[in-house]
């Protein structure tokens, strides 16, 4: 998996990292370039230790993160860029989890966590003491009194002194072209963590009193959005961000580009009104290139943020992950229903700078083709694999795949699992049904506090149509998914009873029994109000747990040990009744893990236990 394009000082090549398998216990990331005029190379071949987020330093050198430390922490290394010996820059207690090198590369801002227990020599941990709202958030654990705050770094001899104080957590640096200002995401309104209220914040670079930027009362910059840091334009007096909507509506609102004009205050929103903005960055003419979430694809776009026009620079049938740019040039990694993503040049005509994609020679791909249907008033889109030697009027077994979120959507982008179940002889449909992305606020929000309703109906004119068509068998129906994939499948086996085997991943059926045990309070409490408040709303859509005696579909259920985003509780609760009712079933849990399977066994594995048993369950 390539990630985390940047040129180099004079933009004649691009830093990368690329993950992938070390072991059967970890992945693992290294550096590569590949040159604007053609060629790659490797700059690290770690085996104990990853290398990613590289960054182009002053001196001919490239900066980067590395868990390298003799204590295992990650910490910001250095190395030249024509190869050699890395040396590490930082020695912070507990490491630094991001970084913005100043514009002159003799110092960088870094994120660290202060307010850690402390830990006795021997004998037992302490106590873990939570005073917050929010008591778990996945990949971090309970939450305690530890915060993040930006320290400044002298990356001549590793000095570093903290800049940001208080009971607040500060992320997302990013320091100005002309090394006077930092930009930030801070949460600093009352009870943050019962609301969506990040601000973007400026401070002077050496320092000192930060300025609020944002106005908006909800989400700006949000970390937990994934959607890029500020960016500043080259002359230093704008930033750019994306902000989301009314905060109560969480993820249903399109996030919207935001153009903040440092010395006047004023706030502009150029581009797409009713699409989800990523990752803005400015460009050397003035531009801003963005990220934007279309129907199935998420395109690379120009945004003049003075006037608004957007003009795409990929096409709408594939989907752009990341990009970077050097005066005129552009990148982007580009993939496709065919191939993983691979980084391009986006001249005209596009191509191919790196791709590390040659295993596919040895493999026989299944095509992919888009599919829609009618569900109610409604036109529902989605993908379509067929197996590659399908033959025309054949029925085929069919698994469904219902994608995450709910507020997300399935693209054109390889599906390694997709192609694994099209090899077996399945035809894969991949719904997306109201309450995904791509298509727009309002569709986004036709689920909104309904779950398991428009877009069961959704899923089920889908089967419907494709058994009309002739491409599936009837008898022979699976569904699967992970997170809300896992949340919808078990909705779908308490009302569709055509469903012969079905796999839950990281689901839930009993939200009651997910309050306060899972990182979503805050969410629940602004889209269904609090459960001894609004009880009949909780346990209409709890209906899977509460009617499981409809239940007649054998379900394999599957959950992340460490998962506090949908922890294995609500896998085990559907697991014991579908136990108590003698519905053929089973549960694997992931030891270690979090939301996000990472190990590469486990990613085998689970993608094996599926097959093994919409194999035992949907056999002629």
């Amino acid at each position: 998996m390539l990630g985390e394009p940047a040129f180099t000082a004079d933009g004649g090549e691009l830093l990368y990292s690329v993950t992938a398998t070390d072991t059967p216990a970890r992945a693992q990331s290294d550096l590569w370039a590949a040159g604007w005029a053609g060629g790659k190379r490797r700059l690290t071949n770690s085996r104990d230790r990853s290398e990613w987020m590289p960054q182009p330093l002053a001196g001919g050198r490239v900066a980067f993160l590395s868990d390298g430390a003799a204590d295992g922490s990650v910490q910001l290394w250095a190395m030249p860029l024509k190869g050699g010996r890395a040396r590490q820059l930082t020695r912070i207690p507990g490491g630094i989890g991001d970084y913005s090198l100043s514009p002159d590369g003799r110092q960088a801002v870094v994120t660290v966590e202060t307010g850690a227990p402390e830990y006795p020599a021997d004998g037992p941990e302490p106590p873990i003491v939570v005073d917050r709202f929010q008591n778990r958030q996945d990949g971090a654990g309970w939450l305690d009194a530890r915060r993040s705050h930006l320290a400044l770094v002298s990356l001549a001899d590793g000095a570093a002194r903290l800049l940001t104080s208080g009971d607040y957590d500060h992320w997302l640096p990013s320091w100005s072209p002309d090394g006077h200002w930092i930009a930030f995401v801070s949460k600093r309104c009352a009870d943050a963590d019962r609301r969506y209220c990040s601000d973007v914040y400026v401070m002077p670079a050496a320092g000192g009193e930060a300025r609020r930027l944002s106005r908006h009362e909800g989400a700006d910059a949000d970390p937990d959005f994934e959607a890029g840091r500020p960016s500043w334009s080259p002359d230093s007096r704008r930033l750019a961000w994306v902000r989301a909507g009314d905060e109560r509506l969480t993820w249903y609102s399109p996030f919207r580009l935001v153009v903040a004009d440092l010395d006047s205050g004023d706030l502009s929103e150029p581009g797409p009104a009713d699409r989800w903005v990523y990752a803005p960055r400015w460009t050397a003419d003035g531009q801003i290139l963005a990220l934007v979430e279309e129907d199935r694809a998420t395109r690379l776009a120009a945004i003049r943020p003075d006037t608004g026009d957007i003009s795409y620079l990929t096409p709408a049938d594939a989907t752009a992950v990341e990009f970077a740019s050097h005066g005129p040039r552009v990148a982007v990694l580009l993939g496709g229903s065919a191939a993983p993503p691979a980084l391009w040049a986006l001249d005209a005509p596009k191509r191919l700078l790196a791709s590390h994609n040659e295993w596919l020679a040895e493999r026989q791909i299944a095509e992919t083709r888009p599919v829609s249907w009618a569900s109610g008033d409604a036109e529902i889109h989605g993908l379509l694999m067929l197996p590659p030697d399908h033959r025309e009027g054949q029925p085929l077994p069919l698994i469904v795949r219902l994608h995450g979120g709910p507020v997300w959507q399935w693209s054109h982008e390889f599906m390694a699992d997709w192609q694994a179940f099209a090899a077996r002889g399945y035809a894969v449909l991949a719904p997306n049904p109201r309450g995904s992305s791509g298509r727009g606020e309002a569709f986004a929000r036709a689920q909104m506090a309904d779950w398991g309703n428009a877009d069961v109906n959704d899923v089920r004119t889908g089967i419907d149509h494709l058994i009309a068509t002739g491409i599936a068998d009837p008898a022979r129906i699976g569904v699967g998914g992970w997170s809300y994939g896992g949340i919808l499948t078990n909705y779908l086996i308490a009302r569709d009873p055509r469903i012969r085997a079905a796999v839950s991943g990281a689901g839930m059926g009993n939200f009651l029994g997910g309050y306060g045990v899972d990182q979503y309070s805050r969410d629940y409490e602004l889209e269904l109000g609090r459960p001894w408040e609004n009880s009949e709303l909780w346990r209409k859509l709890s209906y899977p747990f509460f009617e499981a005696d409809r239940i007649q579909t054998p379900t394999l259920y599957l959950c992340a040990e460490a998962d506090s985003n949908v922890p294995c509780s609500g896998s085990q609760q559907m697991f014991q009744a579908l136990k108590s009712l003698n519905i053929p079933t089973r549960l694997v849990i992931y030891p270690g893990e979090n939301h996000g399977l990472t190990v590469p066994a486990y990613r085998v594995d689970r993608v094996a236990r599926e097959l093994d048993w919409y194999g035992r369950f949907l056999a002629e």
